[in-house]
C-alpha cells in the first residue's frame, strides 16, 4: 500500500483504519468501541480501553530488545551525546516515577515540567504517564510572571525542573527564574525536584550524568495554546496517537 493509499483510508475509514492502528498496541482492558460521537460535536475515541503509554513506549520492548536504542539525547549547546537502551530508560524512568509516587504524586495530580532540552525531561514525561499524572510542559524560554501565570492556571502538586540550561551559548538560571515565579504565583506546590547539572555555579559544559533532588519551592498532558493574546488556554490530551510511516 503506497503512503497516499495508506492515508486515504484513514480519511475514508476513519473508525477501521484508527481501530487497526490501536491494536498494534497494548491494552490494558481492550476497548469496546472505536469511537463514540453520539454527542456532536464532542467525540470519545477507544471507549472502555485502558492503556498506559509508558508501558508503551519501553516496557513492550523489553523482552525482545533490552539491549536496542530507546533515546539518545544529543546536546545542541555541547553537541555531547547520551544514549539510554530500552533497559536503561525503564530503570531511570522507574526511579523518578517512585520518586514521584514518595513525593504525594498520585494519579490524576498535575506535574508542572519547566526544564531544557535534557534526557532528564523525557524521562519525567514518561515517569508521569507511567503513574497516571498530568504533566504540563512550560517553555524554557518564559520570564519569570509568564511561568507564574501557567502555575496558578495548572495548580500543579509539584514542579519539576533544573538549576540551569544553556542556550545560544548563555548559562539560563532555570532555579532563579523558578525561584521568582513561584513567589509571583498564587498557588504554591507542596515540592519542587530539581535536576543538579552542574551549570547554575559556573558556565562548565554539562555533565554526563545528572542527578534528581528535591528542594523546598521558594489523562496524560496539558498542552497549553500559544498563548499569543497573553493568556493561554489549556488542553487536556486523554490519548494522542503517532503513526509514522514505516519505510
Amino acid at each position: 500500500m503506497s503512503f497516499s493509499e495508506f492515508y486515504q483510508r484513514s480519511i475514508n475509514e476513519p473508525e477501521q483504519f484508527w481501530a487497526e492502528q490501536a491494536r498494534r498496541i497494548d491494552w490494558q482492558t481492550p476497548f469496546t468501541q472505536t469511537l463514540d460521537h453520539s454527542n456532536p460535536p464532542f467525540a470519545r475515541w477507544f471507549c472502555e480501553g485502558r492503556t498506559n503509554l509508558c508501558h508503551n513506549a519501553i516496557d513492550r520492548w523489553l523482552e525482545k530488545q533490552p539491549e536496542a536504542l530507546a533515546l539518545i539525547a544529543v546536546s545542541s549547546e555541547t553537541e555531547e551525546e547520551r544514549t539510554f537502551t530500552f533497559r536503561q530508560l525503564h530503570d531511570e524512568v522507574n526511579a523518578v516515577a517512585s520518586m514521584l509516587r514518595s513525593l504525594g504524586v498520585q494519579r490524576g495530580d498535575r506535574v508542572l515540567v519547566y526544564m531544557p532540552m535534557i534526557a532528564e525531561a523525557h524521562i519525567t514525561l514518561l515517569a508521569c504517564a507511567r503513574i497516571g499524572a498530568i504533566h504540563s510542559v512550560v517553555f524554557g524560554g518564559f520570564a519569570s510572571h509568564s511561568v507564574a501565570a501557567r502555575i496558578d492556571d495548572a495548580k500543579p502538586v509539584l514542579i519539576v525542573s533544573a538549576d540551569a540550561g544553556a542556550r545560544g551559548g548563555k548559562i539560563i538560571p532555570y532555579k532563579k527564574l523558578l525561584d521568582d515565579a513561584i513567589s509571583q504565583a498564587q498557588h504554591q506546590p507542596r515540592h519542587v525536584l530539581l535536576v543538579d547539572r552542574g551549570l547554575a555555579k559556573n558556565g562548565a559544559r554539562q555533565r554526563a550524568g545528572c542527578r534528581f533532588r528535591v528542594v523546598a519551592p521558594s489523562t496524560h498532558r496539558r498542552a497549553g495554546t500559544g498563548g499569543v493574546a497573553g493568556i493561554q488556554r489549556n488542553l487536556l490530551h486523554s490519548l494522542h496517537f503517532r503513526h509514522d510511516r514505516q519505510t
